[in-house]
């Protein structure tokens, strides 16, 4: 884990190396630079659901700052890879055409309590944690390797966060079952607009967003192929077992053991099926196919 506290001034931008740019790889990291670059909206979002604490609101603007940070970084490497992705006019098209309502008129937690939304925070960094130790030991770019090792430090450093924010929640602790369904729906929203609109957004030419098409299934399963053939075992354990952690399960039980290899046959039956249609459709996909 790389320590807290780095900067773009970090990385050693000079090794960039062209030849090396996985093309699968950078379209989905142009998604993920915006989505990461609108922590911002989630920093209010907590506050509101955390009101009248100072000290936990300077904490959460600090976490929304190392967050915009990755995707300033990851946009960064994106534009050594494609000089014309332009990402301010990118992550304001996605800003005008994805804002959950919760954002604007959140009072209380979606997850019915603050120890739920905790939860739902965990699943979130345990998904981010083990997606950029995937994106690091994938990808032989040296310069998106290094990013994506500061990026997946500071993500296990916000699993703790928010595991640890749970635990001292003046209310009632909630039920074993009740902590899965939260996590459960958290993982479910994987599906949901951010991402799909996100990929289509940063790979669809700026003067045809909103002419061409947004068929958010389409776009979901084109970030999903991208991204799923980074993963690993060792990978997966990790993201089950900080889940596990998160709801009160041992990360290491048999419980967590035999969901990561449920998930692993999962992964390699998706990443089968993605290959056998790739080589159906073959060369000349758009740059949102």
């Amino acid at each position: 884990m790389t320590k807290a506290g780095w900067t773009l001034d970090d990385i050693a931008w000079q090794r960039f190396d062209r030849s090396k740019v996985d093309q699968d790889l950078l379209m989905a990291v142009k998604a993920a630079c915006v989505v990461e670059f609108n922590a911002p909206d989630y920093v209010d979002y907590l506050k509101a659901v955390f009101p009248n604490d100072a000290d936990l609101h300077a904490t959460f603007d600090q976490w929304g700052g190392e967050e915009a940070q990755h995707g300033r970084a990851l946009a960064a490497w994106v534009k050594l890879a494609d000089p014309e992705f332009d990402f301010e006019a990118t992550f304001e098209a996605f800003r005008e055409g994805y804002r959950p309502p919760h954002f604007d008129d959140a009072a209380v937690s979606v997850r019915g309590s603050r120890r739920g939304e905790m939860i739902a925070r965990c699943v979130v960094e345990s998904g981010t944690t083990s997606y950029y130790s995937a994106m690091r030991d994938a990808t032989e770019e040296p310069v998106l390797k290094q990013i994506a090792a500061h990026i997946a430090g500071d993500e296990m450093r916000h699993w703790r966060l928010f595991f640890d924010l749970q635990q001292v929640q003046p209310e009632p602790e909630l039920g074993l079952l009740k902590k899965i369904r939260i996590a459960a729906g958290r993982l479910g929203e994987a599906e949901d607009d951010e991402l799909g609109y996100a990929y289509y957004c940063a790979n669809t030419p700026i003067d045809r967003i909103g002419i061409d098409p947004y068929d958010r299934k389409a776009c979901v399963k084109a970030y999903e192929t991208r991204v799923l053939r980074l993963w690993r075992p060792q990978h997966l354990d990790r993201a089950v077992g900080m889940i596990a952690a998160a709801v009160g399960l041992r990360p290491k039980g048999w419980l967590a053991r035999g969901t990561s290899r449920v998930l692993w046959s999962a992964v390699k039956f998706k990443n089968r099926g993605h290959a056998r249609n790739e080589t159906r459709r073959g060369p000349g996909l758009s740059r949102a196919a």
